[in-house]
């Protein structure tokens, strides 16, 4: 399997000895030893990820890296966060996933009205198996807890990715812009429910947020 390490914040380093991981096309900075790239289309594979992709029109584009050597992947200077998976399943925003192994399986999953609120869509990407995957996030992330006792309210825009048993729910008339003055139209946050981990970028990406 391969293995993943960070070479500072924003640079991820994956030895290979024969194996492949799946990463976000044209994130490959360097690499060493001998690799082949293939490029692939995100979504899922097989006949269900085809039809997923038209019925989302999700575009995500990736490439498989398969080698001996290490290769190095970077995105815009972002931070990289790694998360290990050990038979559960990691939701994602396509944008914010730089790179996953090859024995991880990626699909697309329905979220609601979460998706919506951020004007991504609908869905979302989800990776599930046993490996390890690197997000990207603007800025340095944290992970919170949530628990049946204490559960998690995040700004959209803020959201990068989540894991574990949770719930989400569209939480209308409230954002923390909206203490401070600066709200406008409809505001809102995303509720989660449950047990589970999510992971939460100290940087607001451009969304419909606030003003729905």
């Amino acid at each position: 399997m391969a293995q993943f390490r960070l070479q500072g914040s924003k640079m991820l380093a994956v030895d290979m000895t024969g194996d492949a991981v799946k990463a976000k096309n044209g994130a490959m900075v360097a690499y060493d030893g001998e690799m082949t790239f293939k490029k692939r289309t995100g979504g899922g594979e097989g006949l269900r990820g085809m039809v997923t992709r038209r019925l989302t029109g999700e575009q995500m584009e990736v490439m498989e890296v398969k080698g001996r050597g290490t290769c190095y992947f970077a995105d815009r200077a972002s931070e990289i966060n790694l998360v290990e998976l050990r038979g559960e399943k990691l939701y994602v925003e396509a944008s914010n996933l730089l790179c996953t192994d090859a024995a991880l399986r990626t699909g697309t999953t329905f979220t609601g009205l979460r998706g919506a609120s951020q004007g991504n869509g609908l869905f979302t990407t989800s990776v599930e198996g046993t490996g390890q995957a690197a997000i990207l996030s603007d800025g340095t992330a944290i992970v919170l807890r949530v628990t049946p006792q204490m559960p998690l309210q995040v700004d959209p825009g803020a959201y990068i990715a989540h894991t574990g048993n949770l719930k989400q729910h569209f939480q209308s008339g409230v954002n923390f812009r909206t203490f401070i003055g600066e709200g406008s139209g409809e505001a809102f946050q995303i509720r989660f429910e449950g047990d589970g981990l999510v992971y939460v970028q100290p940087s607001e990406r451009n969304t419909i947020g606030g003003d729905v």
